[in-house]
């Protein structure tokens, strides 16, 4: 059943509407309007509100533990997608992880450029911990720009002297802004979602003058020493594969705990079609287990 359903998700993916390099404004409805057609669970509440002067979402799900905090970032290309749109991905992390999840508005390209995202998403880390949110009670979680944008988060806290959090899920991180891994050429024609010209149309967008090398934007060239432990997952059929590839590599080479996963035949963030891909179901299952494995190393006496 498992080959049949991706071969379904890429036929719908490849007939989307969704075009990454479009016009942003139109591509932003475009998205709101697929996100809006698949319906969250009734059980799942989301309450709006700022933190470190930035609009989140926090995302709750029954009989969660509200000590445990999942800091959701979520995709889009920089440009693209909301904390609203992310609602039900953040759910299906919260509801397996038994926490709350807070799903950062991270301000966005072109409107506003390189670093403001970064400093966004750093502000409500710092906001968590001056709310009394012990950082081995926090998970990050990002998906695409936003599992880039989390280990630069991450990167952010450890240089402003921030304690990291327990652990980070990387869910087809985008962290590359140059384009220069070999699979935006070589999973081209398997990928159905994404192309490497639309991308680089909106990485333009986010960096303005910024270079794309920066480590900030494009983590895969940073010193990753000391950051927490990371999870990173992909799909073999998607242009952003040697990003996730690259980045275990060098979070390795730099002794951060991490471990990656290459999920065969499925396409970029499969974890959002949980509710008919089985290898997403799964995927979701094996992140909810690497952070609360965490949060429990993080809770265990010393000996």
């Amino acid at each position: 059943m498992s080959r049949e359903q991706r071969q379904a998700l890429d036929e719908l993916l490849r007939h989307a509407p969704l075009d990454i390099g479009g016009d942003v404004a139109e591509q932003r409805a475009v998205f709101h309007e697929m996100i809006a057609a698949v319906p969250v669970a009734s059980d799942v509440t989301f309450i709006p509100g700022e933190l470190g002067g930035v609009p989140v979402v926090t995302v709750g799900t029954p009989d969660h533990d509200p000590s445990l905090v999942v800091l959701y970032i979520h995709g889009g290309a920089y440009a693209i997608g909301s904390a609203s749109d992310s609602v039900g991905l953040a759910a299906d992390v919260a509801r397996r992880t038994g926490a709350r999840a807070v799903s950062v508005d991270y301000r966005l390209a072109p409107e506003h450029s390189f670093p403001a995202a970064v400093d966004d998403t750093l502000a409500v880390y710092h906001a968590l911990l001056k709310d009394g949110v012990p950082s081995a009670r926090i998970a990050v979680v990002g998906e695409s720009a936003g599992g880039g944008l989390a280990v630069a988060m991450l990167l952010a806290a450890r240089d402003a002297g921030l304690p990291q959090p327990s652990s980070a899920v990387l869910f087809s991180p985008w962290t590359d802004l140059t384009l220069s891994g070999a699979s935006a050429v070589g999973k081209a024609d398997v990928d159905p979602a994404l192309t490497a010209e639309g991308l680089r149309t909106r990485a333009r967008d986010y960096l303005g003058a910024a270079d794309p090398a920066a480590p900030l934007a494009s983590p895969v060239f940073a010193d990753l020493t000391g950051l927490a432990p990371l999870l990173i997952q992909v799909g073999s059929h998607e242009i952003l594969l040697d990003d996730a590839v690259r980045l275990a590599a060098r979070a390795g080479a730099h002794d951060v705990a991490v471990q990656l996963q290459v999920w065969p035949e499925v396409p970029h963030v499969f974890q959002s079609f949980a509710a008919f891909l089985t290898d997403a179901s799964e995927a979701l299952d094996s992140a909810a287990a690497f952070a609360t494995a965490r949060w429990a190393e993080s809770a265990a006496p010393l000996p």
